[in-house]
């Protein structure tokens, strides 16, 4: 009886295929409940979110600690990118867009970068000479 090899897994293309769709079902799940939630309730989303944080309470707090989330995904878009024109400009819709922006340009980035969270992450900063 001939003893067949084992087909070795890829766990690194089996990772970033994992985050692609997990980036994927998030954007779907979170453009599905955007838009019901525009649906019933319109586009008035800034006074809301800013008269919860000036009421001090608990939503408030939460819409606080996504503006400091949405303020660091900015700056790591404009960073990641050299504080270039591109990157400038790519940092204001990752400020006011989110997840919903920020999902689908992970997911670019990790196509773009065949799957190398070192070029996706350090973007212009990514060398070949950063140890592992």
């Amino acid at each position: 009886m001939r003893v067949r090899p084992v087909p070795s897994i890829n766990i690194e293309h089996l990772a970033m295929t994992a985050f692609r769709v997990l980036l994927v079902a998030l954007w779907v799940g979170l453009a599905v409940y955007t838009g019901i939630v525009i649906a019933r309730e319109g586009m008035n989303l800034l006074p809301i979110f800013f008269g919860d944080m000036a009421k001090l309470i608990w939503p408030g707090q939460f819409n606080l600690d996504f503006l400091c989330f949405l303020v660091l995904s900015a700056l790591w878009t404009a960073w990641r990118n050299g504080f270039s024109a591109a990157g400038l400009g790519l940092s204001v819709p990752a400020f006011f867009g989110g997840a919903g922006f920020l999902l689908p340009y992970l997911f670019v980035l990790s196509l773009h970068a065949r799957g190398d969270m070192k070029k996706v992450l350090l973007g212009i900063h990514a060398r070949r000479d950063i140890p592992e």
